[in-house]
């Protein structure tokens, strides 16, 4: 590199030699830098007034970073989260050039100054069983491609997958028997094997007859594997039509991901142990698994039923326990 005043050869070597040969990341993390940087630099270029392929280190100035999250934000209409998701983005590119260049080590000091917002914590979102059952009952399993959406949702439903790990399955990935299972590749390419319910094992057995082994499971009209987008569309569309039935689940944002946390609430709900639940859904650290014994207001009523008041004065609030359960149940 001649010039390394330029930005430009800087993107390219951090997106290709940085992020995919010395760190190996995974490619959902190499696509949300990569898309990051998309955005990023026509937004710069715009402020610097020269072109991407002119643009200088130091046109990222810590204004022009600050402007670009403010228009993540407010213009795109994006979460906290994925502010500080571009942000974090942003600030692993300007170590990487200070690393490799000191001349631009005060430069790279104000790109990382330039602080994270703290998002509120929101509850995850999963449904009951009645609304599980009403989007299982949507499709119409008489059509082929209703009797692959019914198996996508109950795959999902079933083994609190992933929408790309439900896209990117294959035939030979499934163990179809007396004892179903399957093996999914989900984050830090990492494998996990699931079980799979008779029901399930038997939608999936018609949806992959005289297909090979090393085809997708769920495919489209036209044959190819469906895609993560697709498989999202899908369930939001089933959601709506399912809401007009049970009129719960219009307040609610279903997608895959919702499913995932139905998978790991109604588990925890059936008495299985939150380090199972851990394996099942995949996650690296027991503190992610926690989150679903904190929002099930179900088993923290069932917890408050089982409390012995008897020897007890009564209290005010003991006299108000019926009226408490009642209102915890209906949550």
């Amino acid at each position: 590199m001649k010039d390394e005043t330029l930005l430009g050869p800087w993107v390219r070597r951090f997106l290709l030699e940085h992020l995919v040969a010395e760190r190996n990341l995974a490619r959902n993390t190499q696509v949300s830098y990569r898309d990051t940087l998309v955005l990023l630099l026509p937004y710069a270029s715009k402020h610097a007034g020269r072109a991407i392929d002119r643009m200088a280190v130091e046109d990222l100035t810590p204004t022009v970073i600050r402007k670009f999250l403010d228009y993540l934000e407010h213009d795109r209409q994006c979460s906290g989260a994925t502010r500080n998701q571009g942000l974090a983005a942003i600030r692993s590119l300007a170590r990487f050039i200070a690393m490799r260049s000191p001349v631009h080590e005060a430069w790279c000091a104000e790109i990382r100054a330039t602080p994270f917002k703290k998002t509120a914590k929101t509850g995850i979102g999963y449904l009951e069983k009645a609304e599980m059952d009403a989007q299982l009952a949507q499709p119409n399993r008489r059509t082929a491609l209703g009797g692959r959406d019914h198996a996508l949702l109950l795959f999902l439903y079933n083994s609190g997958a992933r929408a790309d790990e439900a896209a990117k399955l294959t035939i030979e990935c499934l163990t179809l028997g007396a004892q179903s299972s399957v093996r999914l590749h989900g984050k830090g390419n990492k494998f996990r094997t699931c079980p799979l319910w008779p029901i399930t094992a038997t939608s999936l057995s018609r949806l992959i007859v005289n297909r090979g082994r090393s085809e997708a499971v769920f495919l489209n009209r036209i044959d190819l594997p469906l895609t993560r987008f697709g498989i999202h569309r899908l369930v939001t569309q089933y959601a709506e039509r399912a809401s007009r039935t049970v009129p719960s689940m219009a307040t609610k944002r279903v997608t895959p991901h919702t499913i995932r946390h139905t998978t790991a609430v109604h588990l925890l709900r059936a008495g299985v142990d939150i380090n199972t639940i851990r394996a099942w859904l995949g996650h690296v650290s027991l503190d992610t698994t926690h989150v679903y014994a904190e929002v099930d207001m179900e088993m923290k009523a069932k917890a408050l039923a089982r409390v012995d008041l008897s020897g007890l004065q009564t209290q005010p609030w003991q006299r108000a326990l019926p009226s408490l359960m009642t209102f915890l149940k209906g949550l």
